[in-house]
Formats: C-alpha cells, sequence, structure tokens
C-alpha cells in the first residue's frame, strides 16, 4: 500500500489503474472503519474505472506521527481539506466522491470547498441535518465510553468477530468482515476517533450540513437501507431534499433493501450499478 504526507500524516492509500475519460472514484470510509471495506466495489469497478481509497488520518494504516493529539483540528472541514491536499498530489482533477456515513460528511465538505476537482457525489448510509440535543449525547457518550474500553486483548477474545459481522447490518456479513471491524476499532488514533465523533455532532456542525447540500452545484447522490438503525432512511431523506436534485421528485435518493449501514459490503453490486449509471448520466464531466 502506498503512503503520502498529508498535512503532516502519513496516508495510506491505493489508486487503481487510470481508465481515459471515465470518472475517478475516490472512497471516504467511515468512522472507526478503513478503506478495507470498499475493496469488494472496487474489484467490480477498477476494470472500467480507476479508483482510489485511502484511510482517514487516525484511522486505519493513516496513523499519526503524534499519537493521541488532542489539539488537531477534527473537522469535517479539516478532514476535507486533506482529501483536497491528497487530490492535488494524485493530479486527479476530476473525482467522484463516494462517502460511507461520516465520509459522506467529508464528501459534502469537499464537493463545497473544491468545485474545480470533485464533480459530483454519493453519499452512502450517510443523512442527517435534524440536531435532537438528548440523542446526540447519549451518541457521543456512549463513543466516548467504548473508546476508553479497548484493552488489547480484545482483539483475541473467541466471537468477537462474530458478533462484529452481525452489527448495524441487516444480516450476518463475512465473518472476516468482523475481524476487520475489530482491528480497525483498536487500532484508531484515539484523539482522531474522539475528536471526530465531538467535532462532527456539535449543534452547530449539524445543522451547517444542510447549508452544504444546498450550496452545491454538481450533483449529489444520497443511498438509505432501508434496514440502517444507525442513520434510518428518514435522515438520508432529509438531507438529501437540501440539494436541487430533490426537487425533481426526490431523484437524488436510493433506497436498498436487506440493506443495513454497511450498504458496500451488504448490497455491493446495487451500488456499484448506481456509481456506473452515474458515470452514464454525467459522461461529458469527464471527456
Amino acid at each position: 500500500m502506498a503512503s503520502l504526507d498529508i498535512l503532516g500524516t502519513p496516508h495510506a492509500y491505493r489508486l487503481s489503474e487510470a481508465r481515459p475519460n471515465q470518472p475517478v472514484f475516490v472512497f471516504l470510509h467511515g468512522w472507526l472503519l478503513s478503506q478495507q471495506y470498499w475493496q469488494p466495489l472496487v474489484e467490480q469497478l477498477s476494470p472500467d474505472f480507476q479508483c482510489l481509497t485511502y484511510d482517514l488520518s487516525g484511522f486505519g494504516e493513516s496513523q499519526p506521527v503524534q499519537k493521541n493529539c488532542p489539539d488537531r483540528d477534527y473537522s469535517p472541514r479539516h478532514y476535507a481539506l486533506e482529501l483536497q491536499t491528497l487530490l492535488a498530489e494524485l493530479g486527479i482533477d476530476r473525482a467522484w466522491l463516494v462517502g460511507h456515513s461520516l465520509g459522506g460528511t467529508i464528501a459534502l465538505w469537499t464537493a463545497r470547498q473544491c468545485p474545480e476537482r470533485v464533480c459530483g457525489v454519493t453519499c452512502v448510509n450517510a443523512g442527517g441535518g435534524i440536531y435532537l440535543a438528548e440523542e446526540f449525547e447519549r451518541f457521543r457518550s456512549a463513543g466516548s465510553k467504548m473508546l476508553q474500553w479497548r484493552p488489547g486483548w480484545l482483539q483475541y477474545m473467541f466471537g468477537l468477530d462474530w458478533l462484529f459481522a452481525r452489527a448495524n447490518v441487516a444480516s450476518a456479513i463475512e465473518r472476516r468482515w468482523g475481524g476487520q471491524r475489530v482491528k480497525d476499532f483498536l487500532i484508531a488514533d484515539e484523539a482522531a476517533a474522539r475528536g471526530v465523533l465531538l467535532d462532527s455532532t456539535t449543534e452547530e456542525e449539524v445543522h451547517k450540513l444542510p447549508q452544504v447540500v444546498a450550496e452545491l452545484s454538481q450533483p449529489a447522490y444520497f443511498i438509505a437501507g432501508l434496514q440502517d438503525t444507525i442513520m434510518p432512511p428518514k435522515y438520508v431523506h432529509h438531507l438529501a431534499s437540501f440539494h436541487p436534485n430533490f426537487q425533481q421528485c426526490g431523484a437524488n435518493t436510493i433506497e436498498l433493501d436487506r440493506c443495513g449501514h454497511l450498504a458496500m459490503i451488504e448490497q455491493t453490486e446495487q451500488v456499484a450499478d448506481h456509481l456506473r449509471d452515474v458515470s452514464d448520466k454525467y459522461a461529458a464531466y469527464f471527456d
């Protein structure tokens, strides 16, 4: 896996072979995950499209030189700046961003900040824009406690991968993905994980996101899992409704049945079909 120093943090990435006159699909993972979950989708798309996956700073193999630094900027805006820098370093001029959960928020911010490089966005299991104080406080508290309780021996706990393969999905995914989720949970930098959790769920940040979507000049699509309990479809539709595309009878939302919070693993072919449709519909962007 290749690596580039981006704003002081080594970023691990994979970039497939270039494909002329086609979009470069750039994939952003969610909180406590890594780029690994995009590989089944990349395997389907890379024969026809160039694909870039990378680990957000503090997650996966993009670990900061100085661990557990609470003074860094962990806002979605800063993560968007890191992605802008990565795209520039790799010479990617026309990217279609595909962001899962937290990655969707970062993708939307990047599209707003960098319209000259980003020609569209697909958010996967990502929505929001409604601030519910008590629910967000419970979410932040539970997340912080979870990060504190990460003893090293946890990775050897029998059956934990089995449990993680069944968490937040409509039906059990392959056990190897459960093991990957355990690994990513344990290696995430604590300051980054907590910082992202807190900075992306403030009332101000939550209320900014619909404005970001409303100001986009590029097309944006939102994929919802009908059985997603982390980001229920109603919140996906709410955020999607602020984009001009939504005026076309909600034409910017796609609902997937038998799908929880990991659509790229649970319904890989359907997500791939959407991205192929995007390539066909917006072919003029990529000439």
